[in-house]
This record gives C-alpha cells, sequence and structure tokens, in this order.
C-alpha cells in the first residue's frame, strides 16, 4: 500500500530556515509527480509546491516563490523541500502528496511552526 511519512519540522525563528522530507512506498516512485500541501489553522489545505517524476518540472505557490525549493531523490525514494527566509505565515502542517491510480494519498503531516 501507498505511504507517505513525513519529517523535519521544527520551531524556528522568521528568516530561518527548514528541510522537509517525505519518505514514499508502495508505489513507482520515480514515475509519478510528487506534491508538498500545507494547512495553517482555521485554513484550508493549499498547495505549496510540486515536482514532476522524474523531477524535470517544478511548480510553486506565489507566497513561496523564490524562498522554497521541492527536488527529489528517486533512488531513495524521497522528496524534499527546502524553506529559506521563513516568515509566521509559512506556519502550518505540511503534508506530501501524490496521486496514484486516481486516489489522493497523504502523509501524517508535520507540524513547522515561525515564530521569535
Amino acid at each position: 500500500q501507498v505511504q507517505l511519512v513525513e519529517s523535519g519540522g521544527g520551531l524556528v525563528q522568521p528568516g530561518g530556515s527548514l528541510r522537509l522530507s517525505c519518505s514514499a512506498s508502495g508505489f513507482t516512485f520515480r514515475k509519478y509527480p510528487m506534491s508538498w500541501y500545507r494547512q495553517a489553522p482555521g485554513k484550508e489545505r493549499e498547495l505549496v509546491a510540486s515536482i514532476t517524476g522524474p523531477g524535470t518540472f517544478t511548480s510553486y505557490a506565489d507566497s513561496v516563490k523564490g524562498r522554497f525549493t521541492i527536488s527529489r531523490d528517486d533512488a531513495k525514494k524521497m522528496v524534499f523541500l527546502q524553506m529559506n527566509s521563513l516568515k509566521a505565515e509559512d506556519t502550518g502542517v505540511y503534508y506530501c502528496n501524490t496521486f496514484f491510480r486516481a486516489s489522493n494519498y497523504w502523509g501524517q503531516g508535520t507540524q513547522v511552526t515561525v515564530s521569535s
């Protein structure tokens, strides 16, 4: 079965950096696009960044362009989100996502809190 496990969240000061990781299993990872979403308290889940399989193209929400970078390691079946110049509004639970055989799959999420 498809499993996605995120890690790397935590508390960071404004202007700081974090690197999120997502380990995937249960499907042919290299063939499928991967995405990161986030959900802030009281808000809907939003798409942050996506990367195609095998990683030729990336896309970002306007709010994170120039600050976040999505990447993948197909050999390790992992996807990453490097987050720089973090702002308070980046606070939320970050989820790894893939769309496989007509179904969306999500990890359990990792909390990112940006606060001084």
